[in-house]
């Protein structure tokens, strides 16, 4: 028997049972389809936060509080000798002669406030309170208007640069600058919106009001501890050189003198990448490994199916292996049903893996790795052979005279 005429019995075995074949290619489809799409939306978040790392710009560092992994806090080790980030300790890593390698500091205090405007309301998901360095530190950039200055800041002026998504929620398609909204229940003039920054994930960087920093202390946070400290290097190339400066500086201004007993955390841009590429390694091999379960089972069903086929056609194998019909012959018709399940499943589970990609998921835009929809379907081919080489062995190893008695 030629190959054509075992892929035509082949067919012919799984039309005689269109449900329980649909069902099984089932199986098959959603298993190639988890594999594709859970792949993808973890490709997807990782993308989302490597950009938005990266928007921050090569030569930004972030200061924030708490000590370093495996170190303690400062002093005796206890939480409560820890010292918080001040106003005062961004100062003085703005100072040139203590800190050479540092272009410029911003302190930050962060809430989330809902802000009016002739009657509509929108909760901003973050109010930030600054300087006017965060915005090149953070590479933020105006599309409308302008940055506040430090003239503002000085004088606690009720001024804020607003993100696209906030302007858009509040003002629709009006120009915001000059108009006055109500944050929090304190008017703020709008002076300018921010480029779009876009991204996918469960935080819009676009829907944010950036204020000054004495402003928003009066407002709403109290005048104590700021949440971080962003700082610029003068470039790329210094990073390093200022990580090493900021360190030193407040080590001297907390009064620490054991390197592993810092109570702050300096992150670079180059180690924040480095982190978030381990972490969503361990995130894609998770989702890999829950979507494999799911080949697992379509497996299973193949085995079960095959095995009930053999069951229901032993009488024709036998006539066939009476009539000289060679053990290969049986091994190689089962083997290919076994197989067109999987292959026929497979294929639809990429085309419903690579739909479902175009849709957002839990916030976050899937992007389709090629490898993973190749390895998918390769691996759905290989468990129909796997699977229903023993279904298919059993039906070739049938003695004719013992097939034949069967009912």
């Amino acid at each position: 028997m030629n190959p054509f005429q075992t892929l035509r019995f082949a067919l012919g075995g799984l039309a005689a049972n269109k449900v329980r074949s649909a069902l099984t290619m089932l199986g098959v489809l959603i298993g190639v389809a988890a594999v594709i799409l859970l792949l993808a939306v973890g490709n997807g978040s990782s993308q989302a936060v490597r950009a938005s790392i990266e928007k921050l710009g090569t030569n930004a560092l972030t200061v924030s509080p708490g000590g370093g992994s495996g170190g303690r806090r400062a002093g005796s080790g206890s939480a409560g000798t820890a010292k918080p980030l001040t106003v005062e300790d961004a100062r003085a890593l703005a100072d040139a002669s203590a800190a050479p390698h540092i272009e410029a500091v911003a302190p930050e205090v962060t809430t989330s406030q809902t802000a009016l405007y002739e009657g509509t309301s929108h909760t901003v998901g973050q109010v930030v309170g600054t300087y006017p360095a965060y915005f090149k530190a953070s590479n933020s950039k105006v599309s409308k208007g302008d940055y506040f200055s430090g003239d503002d800041v000085l004088a606690s002026r009720k001024v804020a640069v607003i993100g696209s998504t906030t302007a858009t929620e509040l003002f629709g398609t009006s120009d915001p600058v000059g108009r006055k909204l109500v944050l929090g229940g304190t008017p703020f003039t709008v002076v300018g919106v921010l480029a779009t920054k876009g991204g996918t994930g469960f935080q819009d960087p676009d829907d944010v009001v950036v204020a000054p920093l004495p402003t928003v202390q009066n407002a709403f946070t109290g005048f104590g501890s700021v949440g971080q400290i962003l700082v610029e290097a003068k470039s790329a190339d210094v990073t390093a050189g200022a990580q090493s400066e900021i360190t030193t500086v407040l080590m001297a201004r907390h009064g620490i003198k054991d390197p592993n007993a810092l109570d702050f955390r300096v992150a670079s841009q180059a180690s924040l990448l480095t982190t978030q590429a381990s972490t969503n390694e361990t995130f894609t091999v998770l989702l890999g490994a829950v979507a494999a379960i799911s080949l697992l089972v379509g497996g299973i069903g193949i085995t079960n199916i095959m095995l009930v086929t053999v069951t229901e056609r032993t009488r024709e194998i036998g006539i066939r292996k009476a009539i000289g019909a060679p053990r290969g012959v049986i091994l190689g018709q089962f083997l290919a049903e076994s197989t067109l399940l999987s292959l026929i499943g497979g294929g639809l589970g990429v085309a419903a893996g690579l739909i479902g990609s175009h849709f957002t998921i839990v916030g976050i835009k899937p992007v389709v790795i090629p490898e993973s929809v190749v390895g998918a379907f390769a691996i759905a081919v290989a468990i129909g052979l796997f699977f229903g080489g023993y279904p298919a062995n059993r039906a070739a190893s049938l003695r004719p005279i013992e097939a034949l008695r069967h009912e």
